[in-house]
This record gives structure tokens, sequence and C-alpha cells, in this order.
């Protein structure tokens, strides 16, 4: 008698940290600029896709907002927050929004520290 066995899948579930944080962007001409900029840094990948961009990193990544303007020939003040929002449909990792950049981390103790360090010290009563 033949005893047959299923392969391992290559889609099991791994609930090991990863590390990485991304977005998913437009593929639209503000989405390739934002794709162009971020591609330049050296922990990030950018993946074009028909109708989206994928933007991933290890670690973290900075959306400098007067980088991406200048890149889209607009004058600074242009690209914000909330024009990171409108071309942006998801993300995964930690996520924060300031007033000069969006920060993204892969790791939520960088991303907790990151934030602590931004609070102002506790006032002992």
């Amino acid at each position: 008698m033949t005893t047959f066995k299923a392969p391992e899948s290559p889609f099991k579930a791994d609930n090991t940290a990863s590390g990485k944080a991304g977005v998913t962007l437009m593929n639209n001409q503000i989405g390739v600029v934002v794709a162009d900029v971020m591609k330049k840094h050296d922990n990030v990948t950018v993946t074009y896709l028909p109708s989206m961009i994928r933007v991933d990193c290890v670690g973290r990544m900075d959306f400098v907002y007067s980088e991406i303007s200048e890149a889209l020939g607009e004058d600074e003040g242009f690209f914000d927050a909330a024009e990171f929002e409108e071309n942006m449909s998801t993300h995964y990792g930690k996520m924060i929004h300031m007033d000069d950049r969006t920060v993204m981390f892969g790791n939520l103790e960088e991303a907790a520290a990151f934030i602590g360090d931004m609070l102002p010290p506790e006032v002992s009563r």
C-alpha cells in the first residue's frame, strides 16, 4: 500500500514579526511620483502593479511632504497628510502623521518609543 503525503503549503500562517511596514498607493500621477521619491531610500521596495503601487520598508520610512511636493513640481505645503490619505488605499505597520511627514514603523516598540519621545514629560503630583 502506498501512502501519499501532501506537500507543505507555502501559504501557511506565520505570526512572527516581520519588521516591515507599507502602503498601497493609487497608480495615478501623484502615486507614481510618491513611489519614485520613496524608492530612492535604501530600506524601501516599490512594486508597480496595474492598478496600485506597493511601497514597503524594513524598519522605518518617512514620507517627507516637502520632498514629495518638490518632486510633484508644487509649492511646499501642497502634499500633506490629507493628500497622502487621498492617494493611499491601505497600509500595514504603525503609521504616524506629523505636520511635515508621515512616518511608518515596522516595529511597534520603535513606534511606541517615538511617540513617547513626542509626549511632554509626566508631572509628578
